[in-house]
Order: structure tokens, then sequence, then C-alpha cells
């Protein structure tokens, strides 16, 4: 990871990180991106998302521990001023035991919100590491995606040289069959080099390319027609 620390971490500071597996943008790169999962991140991801989840769940069972806290300091209060009219051992009892589930209560409540104090960092810390890894699997990504497209490109501009190359000797070869024929043609006359009219003859072959070409003409237009009525 030293890439993602010389690289991505002073270009993180001070920047406030969106929590990753929130976010579907960010599950998106390995989906729709097709993006490679390494190890890291699969382990940070599971450890980001148990975070998380211990965090909302600290939150709800302190809200449900507070609001029992508060039904029992209002029963308590109740019996208090109950047994000031009619002191009642049993009712003393159930004093005394709704004090021991507040001491309970603010025991649970106290290491619940030590551990909330902590989740924070370590939720930052894991979106963070696992921001950098992400990173990293990006930028080689597209780093090999740019190399491939370099070389593609290269080789698209070979192609094109040689396909050039081979239209010129085409038709210098065809300017050369026209000639060599037509010089026979005028010196041995047509009856000495008919046997030749069978293997090469410029004017019919001309004329077979340009019926092949009107008749792929007419195929396509005959399609356009069908795609239109459909």
């Amino acid at each position: 990871m030293a890439r993602s620390e010389d690289i991505f971490k002073s270009a993180l500071a001070g920047k406030e990180i969106p929590l990753l597996t929130l976010d579907n943008k960010w599950h998106q790169l390995f989906t729709q991106a097709q993006t490679e999962v390494s190890g890291d991140i699969r382990y940070n991801e599971e450890k980001l998302n148990e975070l998380i989840k211990r965090q909302g769940k600290l939150n709800t069972e302190s809200k449900d521990i507070r609001r029992l806290k508060k039904k029992l300091m209002g029963e308590i209060m109740d019996m208090a001023e109950d047994l000031r009219d009619n002191p009642d051992s049993k009712t003393q009892k159930k004093m005394e035991e709704n004090k021991r589930l507040i001491n309970e209560c603010n025991e649970k409540l106290d290491i619940y919100q030590e551990e909330l104090k902590l989740l924070p960092e370590e939720i930052n810390r894991v979106n963070h590491k696992l921001m950098l890894d992400t990173m990293e699997i990006c930028y080689r990504r597209i780093a090999q995606n740019t190399k491939d497209i370099d070389t593609i490109n290269e080789w698209v501009k070979n192609v094109r040289i040689e396909i050039k190359k081979n239209l010129v000797h085409k038709e210098e070869s065809e300017k050369a069959n026209f000639d060599l024929y037509s010089y026979m043609h005028d010196i041995f006359g047509a009856e000495v080099i008919e046997i030749f009219d069978m293997k090469y003859n410029p004017e019919e072959r001309k004329k077979a390319r340009e019926e092949r070409a009107a008749k792929k003409n007419v195929d396509s237009s005959k399609t356009v027609i069908v795609d239109k009525e459909e």
C-alpha cells in the first residue's frame, strides 16, 4: 500500500469521506465497473458493516434503556408518595427493585456511551483504509486500461498503415493487369488471347464488382424498409 500512502493519503487529508459500504456508487465500482475485489477490501467491508451495525444497535438499546429508566424513576416517585401516606413493605420492596434496575441501566448506559465514543474513530479508520484500498485498485485498473488503450491505438495505427499500403499495391496491381491485358489484346488480337478472358478480363471484373455493390445496396434498402414496417 506504499502508493496509496504516498499518493492518496495526503489527498484525502481533511476530506469528509462517506461511509463506503452505504454508498451504492461504491458498490457499482465492483459490479458495473467490474473492478476486482481484493481480500483486504472484502475484509474491511465486512468489518465496517459490523461497526456500523454495532453503532446502530448501541444507539437503539441506549434509547430503550433511557426509556425504561424514565419509567422506573416515575414508578419510584409514585411509590414514594404512596409510602408517605401508607407505609407498605411490598411497595418498599418494589421501590428497592426499581432502584436496583435503575443502577443497572446506569451501568449499561455508561458502558454503551464509552463504546459509542470510540466507535466513530474506529469506523473512520476502517472506512479510510477501505478508501485507500479502493483507490489503489482503481488506480491499477485505470493504469492497465490506459496501457491497453495505447497498445490498441498503436495496433490500429499500424493496421491503417498496412491497409493503405495494401490498397496502393492493389490499385497498382489492377492497373498493371489492365495495361498488360490491353497491350496483349492490341498486339495479338481478341482470338489469340481469348483463353485469357476466362481467367482475367478487367472490364468483366469491374462489371462484376459493380453488380455486387448494387446488389448489396438493394439488400440494405430492403432491410431498412422491413425494420420501419416492424
